[in-house]
């Protein structure tokens, strides 16, 4: 392949099924594992895999039409970064070297023939906000667990629908929880938002805009809406009633009348994670 193309420049006549994305994750956490290189997927394929039970209520909401999924996004631990060069150039794919020299310590973008995008991630997602994957990618697999599932999708101040529709899937297959197995875990979620209010404002407004959006949606029935505007309103009202630090206190005196979130540039638009 000579020429890096995005995936929306890529036609849908040339667009992999579905399968060959969630096998090809599949595969590369599992050779990874293999290897001793902890490597977990993460955005809308991995809310879909760690979501199976709902798997026609997500296909019913036709997430992104004929392109279901647009790339394959992993996290891993910055200490794996060389061997996942190695890793991934062995599977087949060539690294963009100009996104390398810009984001190489942060992330990978890997592009190939049977896969036309990866991208990998290294300790963090920094986007408008930061999610802290430190210790975490080892208590979920082969995904990241559904609380970071859910804070990756509302830490973004323009929400798009594509992602409002992971987030209900999410929260409809996940009871709410001080704990990771199958639940989303209250307690990780706090920790994130809890110390910063702009992470805080942005997640509680993104979940309120979940909420409202429900009746909006001719696939979801009335169970449907029920548990997840039930699960969101236990979600606010946990983070409402949990005590707030000085900083977060101090920072929530200002509200919006400042920045309260990062920019992201051009190529974070184009490829946020999906």
């Amino acid at each position: 392949m000579d020429e890096f193309r995005i995936p929306s420049e890529i036609p849908e006549e040339e667009w992999p099924p579905p399968s060959a994305f969630i096998e090809e994750a599949g595969a590369c956490v599992k050779e990874a594992e293999d290897k001793g290189i902890v490597l977990r997927t993460m955005g809308g394929l991995a809310i879909y895999l760690h979501s199976q039970e709902y798997k026609q209520l997500w296909e019913n909401l036709e997430r992104l039409g004929k392109k279901i999924f647009t790339d394959i996004d992993f996290v891993s631990y910055g200490k794996f970064r060389g061997q996942l060069l190695e890793f991934f150039k062995n599977r087949g794919f060539t690294i963009n070297q100009r996104m390398l020299y810009y984001y190489g310590k942060k992330r990978h973008i890997y592009y190939g023939e049977k896969i036309p995008m990866v991208e990998i991630f290294f300790d963090k997602l920094e986007m408008n906000h930061t999610v802290d994957f430190k210790n975490r990618l080892e208590a979920d697999y082969p995904t990241i667990p559904p609380a970071e599932l859910l804070l990756q999708k509302i830490q973004m101040v323009r929400m798009n629908e594509k992602d409002i529709k992971d987030a209900i899937i999410l929260i409809r297959a996940h009871e709410l929880g001080k704990e990771d197995e199958e639940k989303i875990n209250q307690v990780s979620i706090g920790a994130s938002l809890l110390s910063d209010w702009g992470f805080y404002y942005t997640a509680t407004t993104n979940l309120q805009k979940v909420k409202n959006s429900l009746s909006n949606y001719n696939a979801l029935g009335e169970e449907d809406i029920r548990v997840v505007g039930g699960r969101i309103n236990e979600l606010l009202s946990y983070l409402e009633e949990e005590p707030k630090s000085i900083r977060w206190k101090s920072r929530a005196l200002l509200g919006t009348k400042r920045k309260w979130y990062s920019e992201v540039d051009e190529w974070d638009v184009i490829n946020s994670p999906n």
